[in-house]
Parts: C-alpha cells; sequence; structure tokens
C-alpha cells in the first residue's frame, strides 16, 4: 500500500495516533512492516505534522492576547475605589458605635432593677413555700449520719408524698428528687457493706463453728452409747441380782454420765456465741422496705455459692494428714450450720428447696473430693481415721436435717480401699514371718511353753499331750504367728464396720469376705512366693506342706472367732465360708510340685557327676560313686518325707525314681557318645542294681509289690538284652504281649547296638581273621539290618 500511494497512507497512520482510540502498536507496525526506507519518510511526515500545529497555537495565542491585557488593566483601577469605599464605611461605624454607648448603659440599670425587684418578690413568695422541705430534708441528713437508716427511708416516704409536690417545678427540689435514689443506694450499699463484713467473718470462723456442731455431735453420740450400754448392763444384773447395789451403781455411773454431759455442754459454744447475726436482720428488712428483698436474696445466695465452692475446694495435701481431713470438714459443717441457722430465723432469706440444692450440689463434690483424696492413702490407720470423721462429719450435719445416706455408701467404697491397705500392710507382715521362721517343728521343755504356744494357736493332739517334756509341735514358728495376725486382720476390718449403721449380719459378712480376701489373695501369694524362692531346699518346703495343712484345719476356729465378735448364731443359714481349704490346698500342691523339681534337679546334679569310661573292658565290680552318694542322698531325704501325707511321699519318691531312670538311660543314648564297651554295659549294669535294690527297700511305705521297681524296668531289660545277647529271643518275639524284652524299643536298641558296633570294630582291626570275631561281626550288622527294618516299618504304621 505504501508502493502505491505513500503520502496518503502516511497521513492516514498520523491521523490514527491523534485519534487515541485505535492501539498504537498495530498502527506502528504497519509503518515498520511495509518497506525499508519507511521510518525515515514516516519521521520527516510526523515533524512536518508537528510544525503545522505549533503555527495554529500561535496564531490562536496571539489573536486572544489582546483581550487579557485590558481586563488585567480595568481591575487594577476598580482596586483603589474599593480601598477609599472601605475608609468611608470604617469611619461611618465608629461614629455610631460612640453615639449609642451612653444610651444602651442607662438602659441596661434600668432592665436589671425592674428584675430584681420582681425576683425579690418572688423568692420572698416562694421560700415560705420551700422553707419545710428544706427542713425536711436536713433531717434526713442528720438521721443518714447518724446512721438511721430505717428512719432516714421513713423521712424519704414523707418527702415524696407530702412535701415534694408542693415545689416540684424547682430545681433545687429536682436535685433532692435525684439524689433520693442515691440515698437508697448509700443505704443498700452500707448495709450490704455490713453484709459483706458479716459474710466474711462467717467465713473465718467456719472451721470453729463446724468444729464446735461437731463436737456436740460426738458428745450427744457417746452419750447415747454411754447410756445404751448401762441399760443393757443394767438389764443384765438385774437378770443375775435381786439386791439393790447393782441398781444403786447403775444410778451411780448414770448419773456421772449426766453430770459429764451437763459439763460439756457448758464448755461448748453455740453458733449465735461465735457470730453476729444482727447484719443479715438488719441488711434484711432494709431492702424489704426498699421492696427490693429479691435482690437481697440473690445476692445472698449467690455470695453463699461462691464460699461453698472455696470451702469445697480441698488442699492439695490434703490426704497426707488427718488434720487436713479435718478442717476439710469443720468448714462444710460450719458452712451448713449457719445456713441452717439463717433458715429458721429468716423468713424467705433461705428456703429448704435453696438449702437441699446446695447440699446436693456440695455433697456431689464432698463425694468426688473424698474418692479422689482417699484413693492416695496408703496406710490403713489413715484411712481408719478418715472413716469416723466421714461418720461424725455425717452424724452432725443429720442432725440438722441434710440426708447424708450418699456419704455412707461412699464408707463402702472407702472400706474396699481401706481392705486394701490392710491386705497390702499385711503382705509385709506376712512376709517377715516367713523371713524369721526357721522352718522346724517348735521345740518346748517344759508345760508353759506349751501353754503359751497353745494359747496362740488352737491346737489338739491327744498324742502329743502324753508325751512327755521335751518334745515338739509338728508345725513351725510362723503357723501361731499367721494365725494371729489373721485375727488382727479381723479386729482391723471390723473397726471400720463399727458406727455405719449396718445389721451384726452384714457387718460378719463383710468381715467373712475381707478375711476370705487375706487368705485366698494376700496370704496364699504370700506362700506361693515363698515357695518359689531359690533359697528354700526341701526340708523347708516339707515344713510349708505341714504348716498348711495346720493352718487349713484352724479355719473353723476363725469362722467361730468371726462369730463371736459380731454376735451371729452360728445357725444363720448365709453366712458367707473361709475358703481357707482352697488357699492352703493350693499352695500344697504348689509346694509339692516344687518339692518333685527340686528333686529332680537335685539328681541331675548328681547325674552330671557321672564319669564312665565307656571304652573299659572290664567292669570295677562296684557300683559308682555318684550313684551311692545319690541314693544315699535319697535315703536321707525320704526319711524327713515321712511326715508328709503319704500321696505327696510315694509321688516324690515314684518320680524320682522314674526320673532317675529316664536320666540314666539319655545317658546311654547321648548322641555325643559315640561308642560303648560291652564292660562298661557292665558296669552301667551295676549301677543300676543299686537303683533296683534301693527301690525294692521301700524307701517310702505304701507301695504294693515292686511298683517302684518298675520305674527302671526299661533299662533292666534294654540291659539284659545286650549282657545276654538275646537278639533271637527278642527279634522272635518283638511286638508279643508275653515278651520278656516288651518294654525295649527298638529304635532305642539299634542306637546302643550301633554305639557297641563301632567300638567292636575299633578293638578287633587285628583280629579280623579270627573266625569268633567275624561271626560275631556278622551277627551284630544282621541284628542291626532287622532292628532298621523294625524302625522304618514302625515309622511307616505311624
Amino acid at each position: 500500500m505504501l508502493e502505491e500511494d505513500p503520502d496518503q497512507t502516511y497521513e492516514n497512520v498520523l491521523a490514527e495516533i491523534q485519534s487515541f482510540e485505535l492501539p498504537i502498536e498495530a498502527t506502528l507496525r504497519s509503518v515498520y512492516d511495509d518497506q525499508p526506507n519507511a521510518h525515515k519518510k514516516f519521521m520527516e511526515k510526523l515533524d512536518a505534522c508537528i510544525r503545522n500545529h505549533d503555527k495554529e497555537i500561535e496564531k490562536m495565542c496571539n489573536f486572544h492576547h489582546q483581550g487579557f491585557v485590558d481586563a488585567i488593566t480595568e481591575l487594577l483601577k476598580v482596586r483603589t475605589d474599593a480601598e477609599k469605599l472601605k475608609v468611608q464605611v470604617t469611619d461611618t461605624n465608629r461614629k455610631f458605635q460612640d453615639a449609642g454607648k451612653e444610651v444602651i448603659v442607662q438602659t441596661e440599670d434600668i432592665i436589671r432593677c425592674r428584675i430584681q425587684q420582681r425576683n425579690i418578690t418572688t423568692v420572698v413568695e416562694k421560700l415560705q413555700l420551700c422553707l419545710p422541705v428544706l427542713e425536711m430534708y436536713s433531717k434526713l441528713k442528720e438521721q443518714m449520719s447518724a446512721k438511721r437508716y430505717y428512719s432516714a427511708l421513713k423521712t424519704m416516704e414523707q418527702l415524696e408524698n407530702v412535701y415534694f409536690p408542693r415545689v416540684s417545678q424547682y430545681r433545687f427540689c429536682q436535685l433532692m428528687i435525684e439524689n433520693l435514689p442515691k440515698l437508697r443506694e448509700d443505704i443498700k450499699e452500707i448495709s450490704m457493706s455490713d453484709l459483706k463484713d458479716f459474710l466474711e467473718s462467717i467465713r473465718k470462723h467456719s472451721d470453729k463453728i463446724g468444729e464446735t456442731a461437731m463436737k456436740q455431735a460426738q458428745q450427744q453420740k457417746t452419750f447415747s452409747v454411754a447410756l445404751q450400754k448401762q441399760n443393757r448392763v443394767q438389764f443384765g444384773k438385774n437378770m443375775h441380782f435381786n439386791g439393790r447395789i447393782p441398781e444403786e451403781r447403775n444410778e451411780v455411773e448414770l448419773k456421772r454420765a449426766f453430770e459429764e454431759e451437763d459439763e460439756n455442754e457448758e464448755e461448748v459454744l453455740t453458733v449465735q456465741d461465735l457470730v453476729d447475726f444482727s447484719p443479715v436482720y438488719r441488711c434484711l428488712h432494709i431492702y424489704s422496705v426498699l421492696g427490693d428483698e429479691e435482690t437481697f436474696e440473690n445476692y445472698y445466695r449467690k455470695q453463699r455459692k461462691k464460699q461453698a465452692r472455696l470451702v469445697l475446694q480441698p488442699q492439695s495435701n490434703m490426704h497426707e494428714t488427718v488434720d487436713g481431713y479435718r478442717r476439710y470438714f469443720t468448714q462444710i459443717v460450719g458452712f451448713f450450720v449457719v445456713e441452717d441457722h439463717i433458715l429458721h430465723v429468716t423468713q424467705g432469706l433461705v428456703t429448704r428447696a435453696y438449702t437441699d440444692e446446695l447440699w446436693n450440689m456440695a455433697l456431689s463434690k464432698i463425694i468426688a473430693v473424698l474418692r479422689a483424696h482417699s484413693s492416695y492413702c496408703t496406710d490403713p490407720d489413715l484411712v481408719l481415721e478418715l472413716k469416723n470423721l466421714i461418720v461424725l462429719f455425717a452424724d452432725t450435719l443429720q442432725g440438722y436435717g441434710f440426708p447424708v445416706n450418699r456419704l455412707f455408701d461412699l464408707l463402702f467404697e472407702i472400706r474396699d480401699q481401706y481392705n486394701e491397705t490392710l491386705l497390702k500392710k499385711w503382705a509385709g507382715v506376712f512376709r517377715d514371718i516367713f523371713e524369721e521362721d526357721n522352718y522346724s517343728p517348735i521345740p518346748i521343755v517344759n508345760e508353759e511353753e506349751y501353754k503359751v504356744v497353745i494359747s496362740k494357736f488352737p491346737f489338739q493332739d491327744p498324742d502329743l499331750e502324753k508325751q512327755s517334756f521335751p518334745k515338739k509341735f509338728p508345725m513351725s514358728q510362723s503357723v501361731p504367728h499367721i494365725y494371729i495376725q489373721v485375727k488382727e486382720f479381723i479386729y482391723a476390718s471390723l473397726k471400720f464396720s463399727e458406727s455405719l449403721h449396718r445389721s451384726s449380719t452384714e457387718i460378719d459378712d463383710m468381715l467373712r469376705k475381707s478375711t476370705n480376701l487375706l487368705l485366698t489373695r494376700t496370704l496364699s501369694s504370700c506362700l506361693l512366693n515363698l515357695i518359689r524362692k531359690p533359697h528354700i531346699g526341701l526340708t523347708e518346703l516339707v515344713q510349708i506342706i505341714i504348716n498348711t495343712t495346720h493352718l487349713e484345719q484352724a479355719c473353723r476356729y476363725l469362722e467361730d472367732f468371726i462369730t463371736n465378735i459380731t454376735n451371729i448364731s452360728q445357725e444363720t443359714v448365709h453366712t458367707t465360708r473361709l475358703y481357707g481349704l482352697s488357699t492352703f490346698k493350693d499352695a500344697r500342691h504348689a509346694a509339692e510340685g516344687e518339692i518333685y523339681t527340686k528333686l529332680n534337679q537335685k539328681i541331675d546334679e548328681f547325674v552330671q557327676l557321672a564319669d564312665y569310661d565307656w571304652t573299659m573292658s572290664e567292669p570295677d565290680g562296684r557300683a559308682s560313686g555318684y550313684l551311692m552318694d545319690l541314693i544315699n542322698f535319697l535315703r536321707s531325704i525320704f526319711q524327713v518325707f515321712t511326715h508328709l501325707p503319704g500321696k505327696v511321699a510315694q509321688t516324690a519318691c515314684m518320680s524320682a525314681c522314674q526320673h532317675l531312670s529316664t536320666s540314666l538311660m539319655q545317658m546311654l543314648l547321648d548322641s555325643e557318645l559315640k561308642q560303648i564297651s560291652m564292660g562298661a554295659v557292665q558296669q552301667f549294669n551295676l549301677d543300676v542294681i543299686q537303683c533296683e535294690l534301693f527301690a525294692s527297700s521301700e524307701p517310702v511305705p505304701g507301695f504294693q509289690g515292686d511298683t517302684l521297681q518298675l520305674a527302671f524296668i526299661d533299662l533292666r531289660q534294654l540291659l539284659d538284652l545286650f549282657m545276654v545277647w538275646d537278639w533271637s529271643t527278642y527279634l522272635a518275639d518283638y511286638g508279643q504281649p508275653a515278651s520278656k524284652y516288651l518294654r525295649v524299643n527298638p529304635n532305642t536298641a539299634l542306637t546302643l547296638l550301633e554305639k557297641m558296633k563301632d567300638t567292636s570294630k575299633k578293638n578287633n582291626i587285628f583280629a579280623q581273621f579270627r573266625k569268633n570275631d567275624r561271626d560275631k561281626q556278622k551277627l551284630i550288622e544282621t541284628v542291626v539290618k532287622q532292628l532298621r527294618s523294625l524302625v522304618n516299618g514302625m515309622s511307616q504304621h505311624t
């Protein structure tokens, strides 16, 4: 397009640039994209356009310049005239002001005099109307200063109803009217300040008030108990005596009790003696006159609720001492004693519904606090003192009409915790008793010592009584000590059950359950731990079994003991039985199992001392030393077992023989033992013969026939088979019920035969050409093959 009409094109581009409507980028791009020299030509056109515009601007300025110069000249002329006019106006105004000053002063004086005359007349008239109001208001101020607030309130009523309506149009009256609510508020604040002082006073005296109330409750309870006991004693004595002396003595004791009660009443202060309640009455009366009684009631109740929350908040270390609990209880009792007093001496300030709501809230908090803090108590004496405090606390508030059943329910929870602390304490007692015991029968040298033991433990044995001194009880010292401590535990558990307002049947049931826990959990655990201790030997285990037998027999005496201290008839059907039978039976079973284990361990220790020469050609002709020592040890041990029940001793003896037989068999079949000579087998046979002789000597009475010898029957048949070399009979009768070698397993025989086969080869290297040796070797190989076929057949059959 630039080649056809370049001048027109540039004109169009400049027009587009001046329009400010189209994007300039596309326009400029069209200039540079058409021809190489287009930029230079475009710039020339642009400069020419700029020069044209400059000429037009210059023409326009030349055209308007003369008019602008003429306007400035006219404006300068007007400024001169305006200044002259201003001077003239100012001079005229000053003359007018000077002429009117005297007139204005005289006029103002006249107006002022007339106003004063009128005001004086008005004031005289109205003062006669206002003076009575001012006098009454002055009287009100005097009453306020004298703190006669009730009279001041009456004066306010007179002012509002009689005097203020007469002068209500005056400002001072409005000020007085506006000030009366403030005065009423001042009276409210002053009376409220007295109430706050009262609240602070009762907060400080809550401890003393509660302590006084609890002391009174304790004295009343003590007197009631003493009176009941006196009545029971009097009734019992009247049943046995008809004379005058018992009755006179009862009267003297009862009179003394009344005198002590009178002395206590004189010493104990009442709540009115400790706290002045007049601020409450005065404040309540003032708020009633003001018609704002509801506000006062709401404030009082709100503040008391805040104080209740503070009182119910315990100290963090309250559980450490009984004094912490006592301080907590006395504060709460003091709080509710004050509320009960306010309830009975005022009308509406505190209602029964309000106190019940407050008590229920407090009771929930108290129970939560006691449940939390009592869980930290590990001392049973502290828990017992806490229980006594809770009972006294509940009895005190119950005397003021507050329901306390939930507190006694809480005591049952604390009772379980008390039992747990007792169980922990008695666990330590039992451990100490077991540690101090020598686990030997109690020796006695005279009648006095005999009676001392009998007084501690209910032991009856006519045979022992007939024996002459010195003699021995079958149990050790721990038995009477355990029995005494169980009774002490029952006494300690009974202490908590007292004063819980429960029947004798319930107390008896609680004692039996606690005693069962002591026997089945604590004592049983201590016995089991004792039995499992490494230093407890076989002799000690035997004595433990004897001890548990006597403790089990004594359980019926413990039941009678509980029945006697709770005064429950023995014919009561639903009484809980003591579980001593199962407890001591389990302990005996554990001790018996430990005896079997330790006896087998001792046998293993002796067997480990065995030192066989498995390649010897000829036996020594006597049994091994380790085995004779083992047999002597077993004889001495089984002598101690004579005090055990027959089945226990028999089981231990049979277990020991079977374990010895198994150990000897394992020694022969040990995989590390590669070669065994016939001489070694013969020597081994001598040891087995000693074992059989020991079994036949009846080390423990009660075995029938050769029952004990059967423990070594597997060894006997195996050794006979090899010493007689009766393989033909074994192979021919294998699997027959009447087989001579019925207890010999083919696998066992094969293992031992292979060990002897290797030995035979080693010893006959240079004699292999002798006919007898060759025949024996062939026989061994033949038997080995047959035994392997039997073993394979057994495995396939399995």
